[in-house]
Order: C-alpha cells, then sequence, then structure tokens
C-alpha cells in the first residue's frame, strides 16, 4: 500500500490493525476514536486525532490518504462504511496480517481485517468488512459473506457457505458444504454439521438451536 491509513477505532480491535499495518510497514496517519477519553491520548508513536466523523480527518481520505474501520460491533461498522461510501466516496482497504496464507486462487473483498495465521484456500471467496480473527482457517470453495465476524481458531470446510452478518465464535467448526444463513450466530467450541437457518443461534457438538 503506498498511501498512509487513517484507522477508524483506537480500542482492542483498532491495535490489532495498527499492529498488522506496522508489520507491513504502512504508514499510519492516526486513529479516530468517539471516545473522548481516548482523544489527543498516544498509542505509541500515533494519536488518537479526534472523532470518527471529524471533517478535519475526513477530508484526508481519498487519493492520498487510506482508511480502515476497526470497530468489532457490526452496525458501528456498517454506519462508518456508509459514511465513508457517502461523504469520501471511498471503500475502506484490507488489513492483512504478514502471516496470514492467502492463495492466489482465492478472492477478497474490502475492507476484511484478516488476522495472524490465517489460512484462505484456493478458490475461496471473502466479501467485504469481514473479521477473520487468529488462526482461522478457510477451506477450498468455501464462501463468507460481508460484515462476518470468524472467531479465533474456527474452521470453515470446503465448500461451506456463510452468509452476510454471520458470527462464528472462537474454535467453532463449520463442516464442510453446510450453509449458514444470514444473520445466524454460532456458539464458540460449536460444531455444526446442517445447515443453519438465517437469524439462528446455535450452539455444542454437534451444534443445536438455542
Amino acid at each position: 500500500m503506498e498511501n498512509p491509513v487513517l484507522i477508524f477505532g483506537a480500542k482492542g480491535l483498532g491495535l490489532v490493525a495498527l499492529d498488522i499495518f506496522q508489520r507491513n510497514n504502512v504508514v499510519v496517519y492516526g486513529l479516530l476514536d468517539d471516545d473522548p477519553n481516548l482523544h489527543h491520548t498516544q498509542i505509541g508513536e500515533y494519536t488518537v486525532l479526534g472523532n470518527t466523523d471529524d471533517d478535519g480527518f475526513l477530508k484526508l481520505i481519498g487519493k492520498k490518504c487510506e482508511a480502515f474501520v476497526a470497530i468489532e460491533a457490526r452496525t458501528e461498522r456498517k454506519d462508518l462504511v456508509e459514511m465513508l461510501n457517502e461523504r469520501r466516496s471511498v471503500m475502506p482497504v484490507n488489513a492483512i496480517h504478514d502471516t496470514a496464507v492467502i492463495s492466489s486462487f482465492a478472492e477478497i473483498g474490502h475492507g476484511n481485517l484478516i488476522g495472524a495465521r490465517v489460512t484462505f484456500s484456493p478458490k475461496a471467496v471473502l466479501g467485504h468488512h469481514s473479521i477473520l480473527h487468529t488462526g482461522v482457517s478457510v477451506e477450498h470453495d468455501a464462501i463468507v459473506g460481508n460484515y462476518v465476524n470468524i472467531g479465533a481458531g474456527s474452521v470453515i470446510g470446503s465448500g461451506a457457505v456463510i452468509e452476510h452478518d454471520v458470527f462464528v465464535g472462537s474454535g467453532a467448526t463449520i463442516v464442510s458444504g453446510v450453509k449458514i444463513g444470514k444473520g445466524a450466530s454460532i456458539g464458540a467450541g460449536s460444531v455444526v454439521v446442517e445447515n443453519v437457518p438465517a437469524g439462528s443461534r446455535v450452539f455444542g457438538n454437534p451444534a443445536k438451536k438455542v
């Protein structure tokens, strides 16, 4: 990435993104966060500059500065992405850890955070603005939608489909070919062996509806 990046979010996920960009030798302009207690504080050599909707900083984003949204809460993340689309006509960049292994035959969208030691196999597809935490494995031909959050150490089997807005807890296994419907939640450590309807919550081994 040639341009510097402005990170939206200065808490947990913001620090993960900051670490990723540092490791990739990307210049970080600073961070924005709506918590006033963080404003003008330092994270290492970087400053929390102000609110996420501060026009003075938003006007930097465009041809000479990129944006990355590091907010774990899905609704807030969506709102910020839409704001950047509308006010700056930009799409947030990806934050991909340097230890992640992504096949050249995989398809990756925009605005995703891909953590340390994530593996993404050939012909796997990842949409936009999703979060794949440390050690996630996405096998060949699997599809992961937009605004999906996959917890550390989870395995998405070959040909599985994870629709938009899904939450997958840490250490879960989605068996090959299983489909997880939009907005569903999978509990940590669950083993999902059959399709999960949209909006459902499942937990256990094998996973059952909660």
